[in-house]
This record gives structure tokens, C-alpha cells and sequence, in this order.
């Protein structure tokens, strides 16, 4: 009745106008999908591009050093104007080897100025930047880049060359791969040395170029963080330019990033860029506040990375919790091995400065004693490992474990941790020099929120997250996507968290991550596992079982010393170990001495400490009843570990069914 009495034109302007303003859905699966952003009175900034946020920071930082890198033992660097000209240039190619609207351009290797030129000009053309891990498999490659609609690659050296052209007949849409660093070893059509893409695009005009930039929109979809598959395929989060640009310039202010034009913040890259932590803290938040970045050498987490940071002494630096854990094992191993004085000074300060920072003491005396161990010992230590000049120090991307935290503490050095996801874009919540809390990953910044659903009779409930660090979806996955959000469109994150009255937020474990025993009982694996590792310093991993079990067991491995070249675990324990296992009455200087024998005097020692664990549980549900010592500590070439050093508990099932099945024989 109502569209019988108007005119056909009016009920047109109608229908026109309920297009123009009917509000888009919160999420998408579309890679050219739109999303309606989160924009509220508590975060009412004005949205915008990545290209409208270098656009702003050339303005102010033009002339500073963007990015530096060592060739030939020297550094090189280039500014913020070169950086942006060359961005221009590496997308004017891409259009001229034909990347299309919202494809991608996949990039493989170790962080370099190429890796950064070549994301944000494949931004700028209007295609979508994804990191591969440079660790991934010609197969996992393959589904990445075949889901992503990857136009053309970009890849470090001839070793990722070789998992692409395995894969290349089988990619319909990759018309084009760039090698950054070796030359071409063998010929082949559309393969191209970073020298000779640079030069493709040079009959494609500004005004070409620009019309693409001027045609992006904030809530369009510019990078892809792929997850790491642990629980089935990899999921594509999109992330829009509002996702990067919004928290590049407010989740990092939380955390105490200081523009350039108060402080030029120097930072080391070394993290995987396919990561979303690193890339944002190294990449975009780079762009937005005028930081310089250096990058490390590709063998940085195999030992190089210490004299980056001794070269470079940054001023701000972050490290998931088994770098920073890779860091206290050497300098405990450092400390067994120093004679009876340096120890003996060395327990000394770094007892005072826990104190200091567990405490807060305030005495007069007590202040001159910390201060003069600070200077004495605490300095130095913290100048050998190029942190000297460190005002912030961060970490990130799973949970730190109280050990570690308090150890670092006694170094008089504070590690801010963050939380998030790749679904948030990185950080949703920050810790920062003035948002801190013991043990706590901070508070979300103004313009994001938190909350608890379905909390136990402890507060403890699943974390959920709402703000303009919200992802757009999963690429192609419309059902995980769903899955994902509630019918108010807040984020589920899967984790486990409490709240404090102040705000502050405490990661307490993972849903998925839950034993949940044939008896009904509900245990956290986390607590008990970091219990075990603090009683225990010869333990490197442990491991909770008992999901649909009568009891817990557990998996432990030992402390090894790592290969210089591949980063695995030897067979060979750590010096810390060793000492453990003097203490106890052994003589065993290896993990295949210990397990091939049953050391007794090890394997009391482990029992003893898991006895010590199991007489402060909350119940005799979650004690301990059996565990066994692993032949090898996990990795990732194991692959316990994901990229990030996270514990891949059903692959670690899987790996060891037989051992997990010896366990519950009747």
C-alpha cells in the first residue's frame, strides 16, 4: 500500500538513500568486503589509510632515518622521503606485473628494507600485503598463497625461491616472484631480481598510482595475518587500514612509544614480520612515529641478535616470552660458571632490585644500596646485552611466566606485556611505564574494550574484545568468522582472564587449553606447568595431560644447549642443568645419559620437586601422578613449537600417543 501511493522516482530516492546508510555488517569473508567501523565517543578519531598516515608522518619526519641495514659490515640507511619514494616506485611495478584490486603480494624471508618497501607498496596499489613464515613448507606455502589470491611473491634467497617454484604450476593467480637478496641462478619466465622490478613500473604514472591510493577506503582490507593452524588450516585474518592505522598511532602511545619530534625511538627488527606483534610494532608503528628501525642479521635468535642490540643500544625492544626466557638461561648458565665472589654479588643486586620492585622500598638506606647495586653490577649486565639505553621492554605474543618476569626484575628491568591477537590487530591491552601491574598485561587503551563472559566462581571468564582493533573476518571462512563474533558483535578470544577492580587484566589460560578430566573437573594446565618449571630448573618444557583421563601426567624435557646454526635442541644439557644435576649426586652432562638410565638420582630429584608442586594444589585433581622425561626438548623443527615458540599441545599428543597411552594402561 505504502509504495502504490509514490511515484516511481520518489520510491527510487527511497531505496537509494537504505543503500547509501544502511549500516555494513561489523565483519566480512570478502577480501574486497567493506566492515562498519567501531567508531564511538570513546575513540571518535577520524579514520584513515595507511597512505594518508605516511602521508602525515613524511610531513613531520621526512628527513629523518627511517630504516637501516648492514651491508658489507656498514650500516646503510635511508630516510623517511626515500623510504616513501621507494614505496611509490616498488607499487607502480606491482601494477605493471599486473596486481589486481585486493589480491595479494605474499612476501617470504627474513625482515629486510625490501620486506617493508615491497608491504607497503603492495598497500599502495591496492592489494593486500601477507607475511609468510620464512620457516613454512612448500606446502604451507601453497595453501597461503592459493587462499590469498597472491598475484606476486617476494622472496628473500634462493631456499625460498626452490618452495615456490614447486608450487608455481599449481598457483593460477601468481603471475610474478621477486628475489630481494641472491641472484638468479637459473632463468625463468616472470622471475625478476628486486633491481629489475624496480625498474618495471616506470611508464606507470603518478596519477595512475594516485588514483588507486585516493580510491582506498579505511574500512577495506589491506594485510593479512595468517594464524598458525595449530588447531586445523590456517585462518587469513583481514585487518583494515583503520585496524593498522588506529592502533599503530593509539595502542602504541598506551605503551609509552614517544613520537619522533619528543624522542626518536630506535628499534631492532628480528621478529617474523609474518607475525602480527612484530609487524606492527616494527612496520606500522615505525611509519606512524617517526622510529628509526634496524634490522638483525637472519641468524639473530640463533646468537647475532645481542650484538645488534650492542650496536644499535635501541630504546625501546620486545620478545615473546622465549626469547626473554633464551636470554635468563644464558645468563644463569654466565652466572654457574663466574666464580664464588662474582655469584655471591650477582644474587646480591639482583635480590635488592626484586625487592625494590616487589616491595617498593622506600627507606633511605635501602634506596642507596639498590642504587649502588644498580650501578656495580646491574649496569653492566644490562649494557652486555644492548639494553643499556632501553627505556621499554616489552613482550608479547604468549604468556610470560612469573620466573621469568621476577627475573628480570632483578635486573631492574621491567617487561611490559601486551595481549591481544591477530583477530586485534596485535595489542588490546598494554602494559606500559605508566600502566603497570605486576603479573597483569596492562589495560586496554581509551577506545577499546574488555569483557568476561561465563565466569566461574574465582572471576575467572573468557576474554572479549571490542574496539577499532577488531578484525574484519577470516578470509573465505564465513562460518569461523561467525563463530568468532556474538550476535552484539564482540570478539570471543578463546582465553581465559581476570579482571582486577582497577582494570587490569590477567590471562589465566586458554579454553581449549582446559583438561577437563573423566571426572568433570575443570584444570588449567598453565599454572601447574609454570609450578613445575620453577621448582625444577633443569626442566625446559613441561607438559600437562589428563583431557578425558582418571589422572594428570606430564611430559617434561631438559635444558639443552641449542646448535649454533639450526637453532635445535643438542643432546648436550645447558650449564644450569648440569649444575642442577651436581646437586643432586649426578654425573650426567647429557639428556640421553639421563633417560637412557633412569638416572636415579635425576629422577628423584624431578619426583621430588613434583611432590613439592602437588602439596599446594588446590586439589588432589590437579596433582601430578605421572610423568616421564622426553629424549629431546621441543622446537620448532620438532614440531612441538609453533613460529612464535608457542606449545602445540595436540601436535605434542600426537608426536608421543605411545607415551601418553603408557601412562593409562590399566
Amino acid at each position: 500500500q505504502f509504495s502504490q501511493e509514490l511515484e516511481v522516482p520518489e520510491l527510487c530516492l527511497i531505496a537509494l538513500t537504505m543503500v547509501l546508510y544502511l549500516p555494513e555488517s561489523l565483519w566480512t569473508s570478502f577480501a574486497d568486503g567493506r566492515v562498519r567501523l567501531r567508531i564511538d565517543n570513546s575513540c571518535p578519531q577520524t579514520p584513515i589509510t595507511v597512505h594518508q598516515m605516511f602521508k602525515e608522518s613524511l610531513e613531520k619526519y621526512g628527513s629523518l632515518n627511517a630504516l637501516a641495514s648492514k651491508r658489507n659490515g656498514k650500516w646503510e640507511k635511508i630516510t623517511f622521503s626515500e623510504y616513501y619514494c621507494l614505496c611509490r616506485k616498488v607499487a607502480k611495478s606491482f601494477l605493471k606485473l599486473g596486481l589486481e584490486r585486493f589480491h595479494s603480494v605474499a612476501i617470504l624471508g627474513f625482515n629486510s628494507p625490501e620486506w617493508f618497501i615491497s608491504a607497503v607498496g603492495a598497500v599502495f596499489a591496492g592489494g593486500i600485503v601477507t607475511g609468510i613464515y620464512a620457516t613454512n613448507s612448500p606446502e604451507a606455502c601453497y595453501y597461503m598463497v592459493h587462499d590469498s589470491k597472491t598475484d606476486i611473491m617476494v622472496v628473500e634467497n634462493q631456499k625460498q625461491l626452490d618452495k615456490i617454484m614447486q608450487i608455481w604450476n599449481r598457483l593460477p593467480h601468481l603471475k610474478a616472484v621477486v628475489l630481494y637478496k641472491d641472484s638468479i641462478a637459473e632463468r625463468h619466465p616472470n622471475l625478476y631480481t628486486m633491481e629489475e622490478f624496480l625498474e618495471l613500473g616506470g611508464d606507470v604514472s603518478d596519477s595512475t598510482l594516485d588514483d588507486i591510493i585516493n580510491s582506498q577506503k579505511p574500512n577495506q582490507c589491506c594485510v593479512l595475518i595468517y594464524t598458525s593452524g595449530t588447531t586445523g588450516k590456517p585462518k587469513g585474518a583481514m585487518l583494515s587500514h583503520d585496524n593498522i592505522t588506529w592502533t599503530s598511532a593509539h595502542c602504541s602511545r598506551a605503551g609509552g612509544m614517544q613520537p619522533a619530534e619528543v624522542q626518536q625511538e630506535s628499534i631492532v627488527s628480528y621478529l617474523p614480520l609474518s607475525h602480527v606483534a612484530a609487524q606492527m610494532y616494527d612496520l606500522w608503528t615505525g611509519i606512524k612515529w617517526g622510529e628509526q628501525v634496524y634490522f638483525a642479521e637472519p641468524d639473530a635468535l640463533k646468537g647475532s641478535l645481542i650484538n645488534t642490540l650492542k650496536e644499535v643500544q635501541p630504546t625501546s625492544h620486545m620478545g615473546v616470552p622465549r626469547v626473554w626466557e633464551k636470554i635468563m638461561e644464558k645468563l644463569q648458565d654466565a652466572s654457574a660458571q663466574s666464580g664464588f665472589m662474582k655469584k655471591k654479588m650477582l644474587s646480591w643486586a639482583m635480590s635488592l632490585s626484586l625487592e625494590r620492585h616487589l616491595m617498593g622500598s622506600n627507606s633511605g638506606l635501602q634506596q642507596l644500596w639498590t642504587r649502588l647495586a644498580d650501578y656495580l653490577v646491574l649496569a653492566k649486565i644490562r649494557n652486555a646485552l644492548g639494553l643499556s639505553s632501553c627505556q621499554k621492554h616489552f613482550c608479547g605474543a604468549a604468556p610470560l611466566n612469573r620466573e621469568t618476569l621476577d627475573f628480570f626484575l632483578g635486573l631492574n628491568i621491567t617487561l611490559y606485556e601486551a595481549y591481544g591477537m591477530s583477530e586485534t590487530t596485535g595489542p588490546h591491552c598494554l602494559s606500559g611505564p605508566c600502566v603497570y601491574r605486576q603479573h597483569s598485561c596492562g589495560k586496554p587503551p581509551p577506545g577499546c574494550r574488555v569483557k568476561l563472559v561465563d565466569k566461574d566462581a574465582e572471576g575467572n571468564g573468557e576474554i572479549c574484545f571490542w574496539g577499532r582493533t577488531v578484525f574484519m573476518g577470516y578470509l573465505n571462512m564465513e562460518d569461523r568468522t561467525k563463530e568468532t563474533f556474538d550476535e552484539e558483535g564482540w570478539l570471543h578470544s578463546g582465553d581465559l582472564g581476570k579482571l582486577d577492580k582497577d582494570g587490569f587484566l590477567y590471562v589465566t589460560g586458554r579454553i581449549k587449553d582446559l583438561i577437563i578430566t573423566a571426572g568433570g573437573e575443570n584444570v588449567p594446565p598453565i599454572p601447574i606447568e609454570d609450578a613445575v618449571k620453577k621448582e625444577l630448573p633443569i626442566v625446559s618444557n613441561a607438559m600437562v595431560i589428563g583431557d578425558k583421563k582418571k589422572f594428570l601426567s606430564m611430559f617434561l624435557t631438559l635444558k639443552s644447549v641449542l646448535d649454533p646454526d639450526t637453532s635445535d635442541p643438542t643432546d648436550i644439557l645447558t650449564e644450569q642443568a648440569r649444575d642442577f644435576c651436581q646437586r643432586s649426586g649426578s654425573k650426567a652432562t647429557r639428556v640421553s645419559e639421563i633417560v637412557a638410565t633412569r638416572d636415579q638420582a635425576i629422577y628423584r630429584a624431578i619426583q621430588e620437586g613434583i611432590d613439592r608442586v602437588n602439596s599446594t594444589a588446590t586439589n588432589r585433581v590437579h596433582c601430578i601422578h605421572k610423568w616421564i622425561v622426553l629424549p629431546r626438548d621441543f622446537s620448532i623443527a620438532g614440531g612441538e613449537l609453533g613460529p612464535t615458540m608457542k606449545l602445540k599441545r595436540l601436535a605434542v599428543l600426537e608426536k608421543y600417543r605411545n607415551e601418553v597411552d603408557s601412562f593409562y594402561k590399566e
